[in-house]
């Protein structure tokens, strides 16, 4: 914005999500007087996708932020699972939750998003499954799971599904006890044969449900 001059178009996006394709007419310190030009097409996607990432160590997290917003995400949820290797504190979490929206603010500018991705409050399992659970759609990436079937299943759903949730878990997987809690109330689903990082599962399945979305 700083380098551009009066006379040049820019898209601006509300906190609704319209998008109006602006001229700015005069530019002054601190303020900048824009016309509107026209409406133009929202860049979200119709469905509403809740991710919910097991907390990973080190910078996984951002990448997944990152990536996740770029590729349509509605709200991130942290959770915390019983194999996650990260364990923090209050203090901790509110500065990790400041860096993170920060990080979905600039993936959102840079991919052209009409609205910014949410950054959830940190959530325990149980509370990350009751919400989850609101969902039109709940997938849930398992390395156990078998063949492909319910993954195909889980696609086909999609185009009745306005909102979506996705629980990723963490390094060390899924607890048994957590997973036999889903069983009943969500898809459990396989990405392949390979045992795909925490990150990599959450960009993989994002990425299904934004292409399977973007192709209805």
């Amino acid at each position: 914005m700083l380098r551009m001059r009066q006379g040049e178009q820019l898209r601006v996006s509300t906190h609704e999500g319209d998008n109006y394709l602006c001229q700015i007419d005069s530019a002054d310190k601190g303020q900048v007087t824009l016309r509107v030009l026209e409406e133009v097409a929202s860049t979200e996607l119709e469905k509403r996708i809740y991710l919910f990432q097991a907390v990973p160590k080190g910078d996984r997290m951002e990448t997944v932020i990152e990536k996740a917003v770029e590729l349509g995400v509605y709200e991130i949820i942290p959770v915390e699972m019983k194999y996650c290797v990260v364990k923090l504190d209050a203090k901790k979490k509110a500065a990790r939750l400041k860096r993170y929206q920060a990080i979905a603010e600039s993936a959102a500018k840079q991919s052209k998003r009409s609205r910014i991705s949410v950054v959830h409050d940190f959530m325990t399992y149980r509370d990350a499954m009751a919400y989850a659970k609101e969902c039109d759609l709940c997938l849930v990436p398992y390395e156990c799971a078998k063949g492909m079937e319910a993954t195909k299943d889980a696609l086909t759903k999609i185009r009745d599904a306005k909102t979506i949730s996705i629980m990723i878990g963490p390094e060390g997987g899924f607890a048994k006890e957590e997973i036999d809690a889903v069983k009943d109330c969500m898809q459990v689903v396989s990405l392949g044969s390979r045992i795909l990082r925490t990150d990599t599962a959450a960009i993989t399945t994002m990425s299904m449900v934004m292409l399977a979305t973007e192709m209805q």
